[in-house]
């Protein structure tokens, strides 16, 4: 008889391990996932919430007898410790870019015996991913100018997007206006102290996704000083879910991606 290899019965604390596993076909591994999932939809109704984000259920956990647990970040460092300290094997994955994200969704793929899966996938994503680039290009070749965009993580503190989404910005097509605090790997390291600051950079285009709270365009349009940035004089205010942007996982690479182009690329056609 042959042991299946690979964990059998894993809990993922942040929701992109999670949606890749059910892209994986390989849902059933899943035990407990973190109470902030909402993608896939059915993973809430099937699947047991043990965590939030900085916080986990530990005893519960512990209940499910997982064989593996993957985290993200230094953030879960803690539940990590908690975890590892109890007997369980942990993974803590650390992706910031769009590269980091594809090796880790190669890695969890080969964790669980679908690596070939894994590589197609990330080979079908790479060729959307150049075809966005090569459509940008395109309108560029005919006079388009790439717009300025402040993507705004946060509202209070203003905080600008991490790397992957200033990254996938560029695949879209538009150019982060606060690239240098792109790099940065912890919110704090990205708030901008001086609202001013932005209004001097003056974007073209506001994406807003603040952490799983409502974007509220009127409230930006209503900053003082604000009034005269190209993006709240020509409405250009867009909110983009922070789970189809905010998670480093399939997400940001498909749906994200995919919004910020269309936002974009409206934005090009209507602009020399």
């Amino acid at each position: 008889m042959t042991t299946a290899l690979g964990p059998q019965r894993i809990v993922c604390l942040t929701e992109e391990t999670t949606e890749w596993l059910y892209l994986l076909g390989q849902e059933h591994r899943i035990v407990g996932i973190s109470g902030y999932t909402v993608r896939p939809r059915r993973a809430r109704e099937e699947k047991p919430k043990v965590s939030a984000f900085l916080s986990a259920k530990i005893d519960k956990i512990l209940a499910l007898k997982p064989d593996c647990v993957f985290g993200f970040s230094d953030l879960q460092a803690d539940i990590a410790a908690l975890l590892i300290r109890a007997g369980v094997q942990v993974t803590v994955f650390n992706q910031r870019s769009v590269d980091e994200i594809l090796s880790m969704l190669y890695q969890v793929a080969a964790i669980v015996g679908c690596a070939e899966q894994g590589l197609a996938w990330i080979a079908d994503t790479r060729t959307r991913l150049d075809g966005i680039r090569a459509a940008v290009q395109t309108l560029q070749a005919s006079g388009k100018r790439r717009p300025r965009v402040f993507f705004e993580e946060w509202d209070e503190p203003h905080i600008s997007g991490i790397r992957w989404v200033s990254e996938l910005l560029g695949i879209a097509g538009g150019d982060d206006v606060f690239p240098e605090l792109a790099a940065m790997p912890m919110g704090k390291d990205r708030i901008i102290a001086d609202g001013a600051e932005i209004v001097r950079r003056n974007p073209d285009i506001i994406i807003g996704s603040w952490c799983g709270k409502h974007f509220r365009p009127e409230k930006v349009a209503a900053r003082a000083g604000w009034q005269d940035v190209a993006a709240v004089k020509t409405g250009q205010l867009f909110e983009i879910k922070s789970a189809d942007i905010l998670q480093p996982g399939p997400a940001a690479l498909t749906d994200g991606v995919a919004q910020m182009h269309r936002i974009v690329t409206h934005w090009m056609q209507q602009h020399g």
